[in-house]
Parts: C-alpha cells; sequence; structure tokens
C-alpha cells in the first residue's frame, strides 16, 4: 500500500511545483494577469473537480492544480497587504 501512496504523492508534487512555476513566470511576465483572472480559473477547476472524472492520475492532477492556484493567489493577495 505504502507504494500505490508514494507514487501519488510524487506525482501530486511533480504537478504542484509545475503549476508554480507556471503561475510564477505568466504573473511576471504579462502585466494583464490579475490575481481576479486566476481567481476565475481557480473557479473553473472546482467545477472541473465536481465532475466526477474519472482516472486517478486525472485526479491528483486536477487536485495538484487546484491546490497550486490556491497557493499561488494566496501568496499574492499577502505580499500585496504588506
Amino acid at each position: 500500500m505504502a507504494e500505490s501512496d508514494s507514487w501519488e504523492e510524487d506525482k501530486f508534487s511533480e504537478v504542484f511545483e509545475d503549476e508554480l512555476r507556471l503561475l510564477n513566470r505568466r504573473f511576471e511576465s504579462k502585466a494583464s494577469c490579475s490575481i481576479e483572472e486566476l481567481e476565475g480559473i481557480l473557479q473553473s477547476l472546482y467545477i472541473m473537480e465536481g465532475q466526477n472524472l474519472e482516472g486517478k492520475v486525472h485526479e491528483i492532477s486536477l487536485s495538484a492544480t487546484i491546490a497550486a492556484y490556491e497557493a499561488f493567489i494566496h501568496e499574492k493577495k499577502r505580499s500585496k497587504n504588506e
């Protein structure tokens, strides 16, 4: 059982880190990329998550993407308020 958890955790971490890297690059290079735009994308991801799409890899990837968006938005809002 530990082996199955390991690949799932590895996949989650891989997707999470990739998404954060992409979000940082997008936010820094595109002046029109706003927190509001990212929040809209996050809402769309929540809807996708609720549609019960099949496949463990897809489920893990979507969860990691959502977590990355949530973390990125939270960090940008916190930085803005400092």
